[in-house]
């Protein structure tokens, strides 16, 4: 009898304790009915108020949107401490309360155990879900601004909120940076021109020996520079951020005048209004690629590592190549190839290339639940090494936004190279059509059907020269970015 009796027992123990595990408070109802039944419904009411906001809003929003809010994330924090303190509470006090009487020696210890494993199951989770927490908290009040920039557009109150905007521009830059380097020079320059209804995107690259640089009237100056930054060799658009940098007496109160001034000039160049920025040290970059677990891209030519081109053209410092075919390089070498330029035939514009294909592999290469396990690292790197300037209490806006570009969008790239334009003598009219027509394509035309006879095509049919159709040898025309390599 004593037997049976504490064999009943055990198998109490365990199936209450398992039930506090499932469910927090669940095992106490039998010992502490009316604690376990508060908590049980506490419970109870908090998943059903959690899926009600989820089936309002949208799963992936709902999460997103708690996401990118720091004052929810301050407030999940101590929730979820205090829910995990809870709920191991009452795994602790059910297997107390039904722990058998008598119970000793091994029988005791693997009681003890399996409340120990029980409780660990729910603080692993917590604690992880905390930690993350507090590191986005830090990202975002690092990495995005808190004021909307001065006639950015932006998202508005109501069920669409870019229902008022139509386009949204956003400029990206590669900066160089670095404790060998005096002041900034854009490694790399790309607008992204987003359409807000479709998600479609299109992302235009803008060579950094670009000359004639435009300013508007607006830009300090365009008084210095009337006819524009046209001094030849040493007036590039690379050097339009030292420019502004250089003459920050005529941007008073702004904190980032290079920026500024390299913002401006952007636009001009693209006849595209640019409403943010983003910032990224290319020395991060390559932190953000090893963050990622490297990158897996197809190499079209041989790269060199390490090399340079001295005074006289002639290419010194190889420590390496990046050889052709399908690779995965580590951030080391996926940032040299995004930035050699030496042993190149065209230099800057094969490099231009070389970069589409890197946003387009690591695009490819983006996978929520792989990421999730790489964050904290990603988030240091993003911390340490990025700037935007979209405003914090817009993220949410803009995460369904980056939705739309996932869900339906395609991303397009037309990089500006000479191939397509001429960089000493830049047509800056044939560069706002080419721009225009790539954001705004005409309409497919659907040729007419005839009764009795099939059109033939005509031997001598002209190509267009639209940037969307037209077609030379290195690819520099409008195009998806994910097929570029």
């Amino acid at each position: 009898m004593v037997a049976r009796r504490h064999a009943r027992q055990t198998r109490r123990f365990y199936t209450l304790t398992a039930a506090s595990t499932i469910v927090p408070g669940l095992g106490l109802i039998p010992s502490r009915r009316r604690t376990g039944q508060v908590i049980v419904g506490a419970f109870v009411l908090g998943v059903l108020a959690v899926c009600a906001y989820g089936l309002a809003k949208g799963v992936t929003s709902s999460v997103i949107s708690v996401g990118v809010s720091r004052r929810a994330l301050l407030v999940a924090i101590p929730v979820v401490f205090i829910i995990a303190v809870v709920w191991i509470w009452g795994i602790i006090t059910t297997a107390r309360d039904n722990m058998p009487e008598g119970s000793h020696g091994r029988p005791k210890v693997a009681m003890v155990v399996f409340t120990a494993f029980a409780a660990v199951l729910v603080f692993a989770p917590a604690a992880q879900a905390m930690r993350y927490a507090v590191i986005q908290h830090s990202l975002i009040g690092n990495v995005f601004e808190t004021l909307r920039p001065d006639g950015a557009v932006g998202p508005i109150e109501g069920d669409d909120p870019w229902a008022d905007t139509e386009r949204v521009n956003i400029m990206l830059v590669g900066s160089d940076a670095g404790k060998d380097r005096s002041g900034v020079r854009p490694d790399s320059l790309m607008v992204a021109s987003v359409d807000t209804t479709t998600g479609e995107t299109v992302l235009f690259g803008i060579p950094r020996n670009l000359q004639n640089i435009p300013f508007s009237a607006d830009n300090p100056l365009s008084k210095e520079y009337p006819q524009g930054f046209n001094c030849g060799d040493e007036c590039l658009m690379e050097f339009v951020w030292k420019l502004g940098s250089d003459n920050a007496e005529l941007f008073p109160g702004d904190p980032n005048p290079g920026l500024t001034v390299t913002k401006d000039a952007a636009s001009q160049v693209l006849g595209l209004d640019i409403d943010y920025t983003t910032v990224i040290n290319l020395e991060g970059f390559a932190q953000l690629v090893d963050a990622m677990g490297g990158v897996n891209i197809t190499v079209q030519e041989r790269v060199c590592i390490g090399c340079k081109i001295d005074p006289n053209g002639t290419v010194v410092g190889t420590t390496g190549w990046i050889e052709p075919g399908y690779r995965k390089l580590n951030g080391y070498r996926a940032l040299w190839y995004s930035r050699s330029r030496a042993g190149s035939q065209d230099g800057d514009f094969s490099r231009m290339r070389r970069q589409r294909c890197m946003v387009g592999a690591l695009l490819n290469q983006v996978n929520p639940t792989s990421m999730i396990t790489r964050y904290p690292a990603l988030a240091k790197t993003l911390e340490d090494n990025v700037r935007v300037d979209i405003p914090q209490q817009d993220l949410d806006e803009w995460a369904e936004l980056v939705l739309r570009i996932q869900d339906g969008g395609s991303i397009k790239s037309l990089p500006l190279t000479n191939e397509n334009i001429n960089v000493n003598q830049p047509n800056y009219a044939k560069i706002h059509a080419m721009v225009d027509e790539a954001v705004n394509p005409p309409e497919p035309t659907t040729p007419k059907k005839s009764s009795t006879t099939t059109p033939k095509p005509s031997p001598t049919t002209t190509p267009s020269s639209s940037p969307s159709s037209s077609t030379t040898d290195d690819g520099d025309v409008l195009s998806d970015i994910t097929t570029t390599c």
